[in-house]
């Protein structure tokens, strides 16, 4: 499958699969339209706005309708990733040279912002396989780079990030999973939990301890599907993120060529950290398009539905919710949008300012979801009504890429130790 890289080749392709198509969420305003404070396409280019346009596109017409179902029946939506692929989005900002689009942190966040509208989960899991196929980029060397990156940004294969573990969640740098070097291979031991895509991927970038306690001794290998010694655990039962499989990972002395080892020993904490500062922004920007489009359902919810003789559109509490929940989901598309900008001019305040666009936009884009839920009343609770996936998709946000209690840690760090 080829794969597309340039920014002008994904408007391009975007404009030939998408053109007469009618998408939900966009800033012309089909159906009721958007409120120009509302508009996610205000501040950006018109490159931007085209390939803002192809994912809202995308969301609206390949995401979308399917939404429920993959819910429901948890379904992997191997093809329709792959349709993604075919506009960019397997590589967003991996090097153009082995497959990727070489897009910014910021394209990235606008990107993953419309394509959540369609689908969290689904997204979440795009922005996860972003993260390792930008790890292996970056940090592998040409061999790597060019064994692995073109099948990851095509989507023919499939990435996982495999960082916490039973007993380490918040303190990675704890992790057990050893990696013991024998002549030219590693032989690994341990297990690694929560792992999104874990037993339906096939590369798994793995953080492993090479040598003694504690950040220092971590390493990270990429282990590949079929290797002896690779086995899954259970699939696991979730509230959401449903269209994507959670396993324990299992490694028993599986037997990893030192040549899949990305960097020098002692390096993967490093990496896994640096990984995690994008991840941090991309599960942001997953948030945002819940909001968004949940905002947009409460307005539209409110216009229709009468209660005591008038719509509830003329109920000055709902007037008043309605516009906090506006303002709260302006304020986070902002600062996550001044957060990818930070890491990608990779300023001294990038780590901060990703921990406080994490930490702000989940809680606050969480809160806006459950918000426009209530709105529904009764119908917001039924599974026919998307609201409540989009609070269940997103409750998650809160938890992984680091806790929002670990963002406060990060950022008081810093407020307390700089001089």
């Amino acid at each position: 499958m080829a794969t597309v890289g340039p920014l002008g080749r994904i408007a391009r392709l975007g404009s030939s699969i998408c053109r007469n198509h009618r998408f939900i969420f966009n800033r012309s305003s089909q159906r009721r339209g958007i409120a120009s404070c509302l508009d996610p396409a205000h501040g950006l280019t018109d490159e931007q706005k085209e390939f803002q346009k192809v994912a809202f596109d995308f969301a609206a017409n390949e995401m979308a309708p399917h939404m429920a179902e993959w819910d429901e029946k948890e379904i992997f939506p191997v093809e329709t990733l792959r349709k993604a692929a075919q506009l960019g989005f397997g590589g967003i900002y991996v090097q153009p040279e082995v497959g990727g689009s070489g897009l910014s942190r910021l394209d990235t966040s606008v990107i993953f912002e419309a394509l959540s509208t369609g689908c969290v989960s689904t997204t979440a899991y795009i922005s996860i396989h972003n993260m390792c196929a930008w790890m292996i980029d970056t940090f592998g060397n040409n061999e790597q780079r060019e064994k692995f990156c073109p099948d990851l940004c095509s989507m023919e294969k499939f990435a996982s990030y495999c960082l916490t573990e039973p007993g380490s969640g918040s303190d990675a740098a704890s992790l057990l999973t050893t990696a013991q070097l024998s002549g030219d291979h590693y032989i690994l031991n341990g297990s690694k939990a929560f792992i999104s895509g874990g037993g339906d991927t096939d590369v798994y970038v793995v953080m492993c301890r090479t040598g003694s306690k504690g950040a220092k001794g971590i390493s990270c290998l990429v282990v590949e599907k079929g290797t002896p010694g690779l086995s899954f655990g259970k699939k696991e039962k979730k509230v959401g993120w449903n269209s994507q499989p959670t396993r324990a990972v299992i490694l028993e002395d599986c037997v990893v060529p030192v040549t899949n080892r990305l960097g020098e020993e002692g390096q993967g904490f490093n990496m896994a950290m640096k990984g995690l500062n994008g991840g941090r922004i991309n599960i942001a920007s997953c948030s945002l398009g819940a909001a968004h489009a949940s905002v947009l359902l409460a307005r539209d919810h409110l216009l229709v539905r009468k209660q005591f003789g008038e719509t509830l559109s003329n109920n000055q509490f709902l007037q008043f919710k309605l516009a906090e929940m506006a303002t709260k989901l302006v304020a986070s598309r902002l600062l996550v949008r001044e957060a990818a900008t930070a890491l990608q001019e990779n300023r001294p305040d990038a780590v901060s300012l990703c921990s406080m666009a994490k930490l702000f936009a989940t809680d606050e884009c969480f809160n806006i979801c459950n918000q426009a839920l209530q709105m529904h009343g009764g119908y917001g609770y039924l599974k026919d009504y998307a609201v409540q996936q989009y609070v269940r998709d997103i409750r998650v946000h809160q938890i992984l890429e680091g806790t929002n209690e670990v963002m406060r840690m990060i950022i008081s760090r810093s407020l307390l130790t700089e001089s």
